[in-house]
């Protein structure tokens, strides 16, 4: 099993790669979106960088939950309701959605996923 470190370094190239942003921009806590300026299209090559970087699969929709936050079952005015919540605590348990549960806004969410969170998920992947 990789270490953290291993992981994070082979997070790090796969962003870099797919954003096209320095080494030195891709600290833990860099938001993808805010921080790095990835958007929809991006994750998809991110997704495509990990799952080849450590031989992992990565189901559509498990890393990136675009269809609990389009979903009308889930959100309610613009926000994650508890239904919504739970939906995403189960399906993102490497996800600390402390601050997000503060604003449940979906606009939000994009703006939440950091590079940390990134790497707790890919060590859930391969069992680190």
């Amino acid at each position: 099993m990789p270490s953290r470190d291993e992981i994070f370094e082979k997070v790090k190239t796969a962003l870099v790669d797919a954003l096209g942003v320095d080494d030195d921009e891709v600290t833990p806590s860099a938001t993808m979106v805010g921080d790095l300026g990835a958007e929809s299209i991006d994750f998809l090559d991110i997704v495509f960088r990990l799952e080849k970087s450590f031989g992992i699969k990565i189901p559509r929709g498990e890393l990136f939950p675009e269809d609990v936050l389009s979903s009308t079952e889930f959100v309610t005015n613009g926000k994650v309701n508890a239904a919504g919540m739970a939906a995403l605590k189960a399906r993102m348990p490497f996800y600390d959605l402390t601050n997000f549960e503060q604003n449940p806004s979906v606009q939000n969410f994009p703006n939440m996923l950091t590079v940390e969170d990134m790497v707790r998920y890919v060590q859930s992947k391969v069992g680190g």
